[in-house]
């Protein structure tokens, strides 16, 4: 504990919260950020039955347990998803609200009453309720309340009095509370100051509390919440309690620290106390203490030590079948695919394997049919805990939707949110339950890391595993969805969270390379590489000819972020490079065949599978080589890749021009980035990448003009190229797709 909040400047530094990345093996729920807990309580409670119902893993004995804040609750995400737990009829989750009324600045509900609020909500959800209000010294003047005077003023006092009752003391609780009602003040007229002041919160009596978690665990069909009122700041003294400034308080003063001394009964001297007031001495009760013993005890028959993780979990999946990668390196032929499509092939020939198959989880924000993931709704169904017990309207075509006991999807409806909370458990089950599930979360790309970024740092902080895919990425594919569909920043928002390996692949069989590099590192061997990590990949709607993988492809490449794509012609002419992923490697080899045929430059293409991993090479090289400079100097994996080539080096994908910014340091020589930035709109993705000048044609001028500043071509040709194309006609014809006419 002296190395609290002092992690690095101490040998046994402790975080100020409990992180899994940081404390491995003592939390496994980091909920810092108030709503994600009761989030992913829920969706932990609904995937245990998942295991079960699946014949996975028998989790009928296991129980979620979810402590909330009552200011906590006003969180959307606190309370958007109490109806799942309902309907799937979660009795294995309980919610203990601790209702001390407060947020941290002021009451959560000073003109009412939160936890008549928050019993209403939870009913009308479909949840059991149980109010721990008051302690067993109230017991006697409730018993004695024969008109209903004193629940009636304990009704209609508000929780800003009841804050405030609790900054005061007794006597001001005798005037202000009982004094409200004259049979009130009779009832308490022989009881003192001291004694009033004394009375107990229900949520304070443990007693009481342990009646209410034992008729939770006894209630069967329905989740249950238990709304324990409580005080704020209870035991740490009058300085604390109730006092809307007692979140802010970090210090003890000698008062305080002795009453929580005597209150607690901890055997601590006035003399230890006021030796060092800033520095209270520890106390660690002896081996044969009583309570030491018990508590020992207790966890032994409960099976182990609470909180804990598990951290030498690391369970592997079994030997991967081949022919659902191999299936994405032959090349879609006449048939024109996208990259969703390919990886959603890879997806479901996966799940119909014997003996990984049951390891895969798709979870789904109700896109399925986006995705071409309902392909798997009659085989693989959709997960629901009561089964189907209704006629859907399409049961006779072949494509139906199906929900079951033991579907294998999880289909969490319209709810990023849930979705984001359902792929944080299933890629922790390997330290939860043991078991290496991978989650693939796919989603419509735009609401992912924008909508539920704090969720997906929870799940890096919490050392989740598995895919987040973010379909139907990039700002100009989505022809005519409009600004708030098209995702040209997923990508950036991806590079700020370490716990992510991202990629932009182009093509099908680079997608192969990739999702076997994943599983590989997840969930077998990992190598020098951490395997506590997720991997984004952006995938597209839009159909193109899939190339067959090329003899000897540069699968390291792939995997490490760049990889030569095509070669120069070597016919003579200027050199240029040219560097696009995604999407933008079609219009890159597009804009290569028209350099060669309009203006004799010979241009190379490099299909960047990710900037962010470039980027961070990059930036690990650099620092090893300041902060280690008597070792080998290392060089970026993008600098020796490019090592050597010719000419201008220009840029381009679907995304803003920050992604490809990225590497500018490290590429050797001048570099030019195109992009798509701003805000998207509805028009066909042939006008719109003329209007973010990054089609074929823009680079194709753009690498022309790196050349005229060169000075290997004349200016005007810079000028000619930008009338042969038109290139501010925005109503151009012709095909949606690069290298089509």
């Amino acid at each position: 504990m002296d190395g609290f909040r002092q992690q690095v400047s101490t040998e046994h530094g402790l975080p100020s919260y409990p992180h899994p990345r940081q404390l491995e093996e003592f939390w496994e729920y980091p909920t810092v950020s108030l709503g994600l807990g009761p989030a992913e309580a829920i969706y932990q409670a609904w995937f245990d039955r998942y295991l079960h119902m699946n014949g996975i893993k028998d989790t009928s004995q296991q129980h979620t347990w979810a402590f909330i804040g009552d200011g906590e609750m006003d969180e959307p995400e606190s309370r958007g998803m109490l109806q799942l737990a309902a309907q799937q009829r979660l009795d294995n989750l309980t919610f203990v609200i601790n209702c001390n009324l407060q947020r941290l600045d002021g009451p959560v509900r000073g003109n009412g009453k939160i936890i008549q609020e928050l019993e209403a909500f939870f009913k009308g959800a479909g949840w059991n309720v149980i109010k721990v209000i008051w302690g067993r010294g109230w017991d006697q003047l409730l018993a004695a309340d024969k008109d209903d005077a004193l629940v009636h003023v304990m009704n209609e006092t508000l929780d800003g009095d009841y804050q405030t009752f609790r900054a005061n003391d007794g006597a001001y609780v005798r005037e202000h509370f009982f004094g409200r009602d004259p049979r009130t003040k009779e009832m308490v007229k022989n009881w003192t100051d001291e004694q009033l002041w004394e009375l107990k919160r229900g949520g304070h009596d443990y007693r009481k509390v342990y009646a209410a978690y034992k008729a939770a665990m006894d209630h069967t069909g329905q989740p249950t919440v238990v709304l324990a009122h409580t005080i704020k700041g209870y035991a740490l003294g009058t300085h604390f309690a109730g006092r809307n400034s007692t979140h802010q308080m970090k210090k003890l003063t000698l008062e305080d620290a002795k009453q929580l001394r005597d209150r607690l009964q901890i055997p601590i001297t006035d003399a230890e106390l006021e030796r060092d007031p800033y520095m209270p001495p520890y106390y660690m009760p002896p081996a044969d203490h009583p309570a030491l013993q018990y508590m020992k005890e207790r966890r032994e028959i409960l099976g182990g030590w609470v909180p804990e993780r598990r951290a030498d979990r690391q369970p592997k999946l079994p030997e991967l079948p081949a022919r659902p990668f191999e299936a994405l390196s032959k090349g879609s032929g006449k048939l024109e695919v996208a990259t969703t499509m390919a990886l959603v092939r890879l997806i479901k020939d996966l799940m119909k394997d014997k003996q990984v198959g049951k390891y895969f989880v798709p979870i789904i924000p109700d896109e399925a049919r986006t995705f071409g993931l309902d392909a798997i709704f009659p085989s693989a169904k959709i997960f629901n805990t009561t089964g189907q017990s209704y006629t859907p309207v399409d049961a006779d075509m072949m494509l139906s939707y199906r929900e079951s006991e033991q579907g294998r999807i999880l289909h969490t409806g319209i709810t990023e949110a849930g979705s984001a909370a359902a792929f944080q458990v299933v890629g922790t089950a390997y330290a939860t339950h043991d078991l290496p599930m991978v989650p693939i979360y796919i989603f419509y790309s735009m609401f992912g890391f924008q909508r539920t970024g704090d969720q997906f740092w929870a799940a890096g902080d919490q050392l989740t595993k598995g895919f987040v895919i973010g379909a139907t990425a990039g700002r100009t594919t989505l022809a005519g969805e409009g600004l708030q569909h098209m995702d040209g920043h997923s990508q950036v928002l991806a590079a700020t969270n370490h716990a992510f390996v991202s990629y932009d692949p182009a093509y099908a069989y680079e997608i192969r390379h990739i999702m076997a590099d994943g599983l590989q590192r997840m969930y077998g061997n990992a190598g020098d590489r951490d395997p506590n990590v997720m991997y984004y990949i952006t995938v597209y709607n839009e159909p193109i000819h899939q190339p067959a993988e090329p003899e000897n492809v540069d699968v390291e490449g792939i995997v490490k972020g760049i990889y030569n794509l095509d070669e120069h012609q070597n016919f003579g002419g200027p050199k240029a490079q040219l560097l696009a992923s995604g999407v933008g490697v079609p219009w890159a080899r597009e804009a290569r065949e028209l350099l060669a045929r309009d203006w004799g430059v010979d241009a190379a293409v490099w299909s960047v599978t990710s900037w962010n991993e470039l980027r961070r090479d990059g930036l690990g090289a650099e620092e090893h080589n300041y902060l280690h400079p008597t070792e080998p100097r290392r060089t970026p994996y993008v600098s020796a890749k490019l090592a050597g080539r010719e000419g201008p080096f220009v840029a381009s994908s679907d995304f803003d021009r920050m992604l490809p910014d990225q590497i500018r340091q490290w590429v050797p020589g001048d570099y030019h980035v195109l992009g798509a930035d701003g805000f998207g709109f509805s028009d066909t993705r042939r006008a719109a990448r003329r209007w973010y000048h990054i089609d074929a044609e823009s680079m194709v001028v753009r690498t022309l003009a790196a050349l005229a500043d060169k000075g290997q071509i004349d200016p005007s040709v810079v000028g000619q190229a930008i009338a042969k194309y038109d290139l501010f006609n925005y109503s151009i014809a012709g095909s949606d797709h690069a290298g089509e006419e």
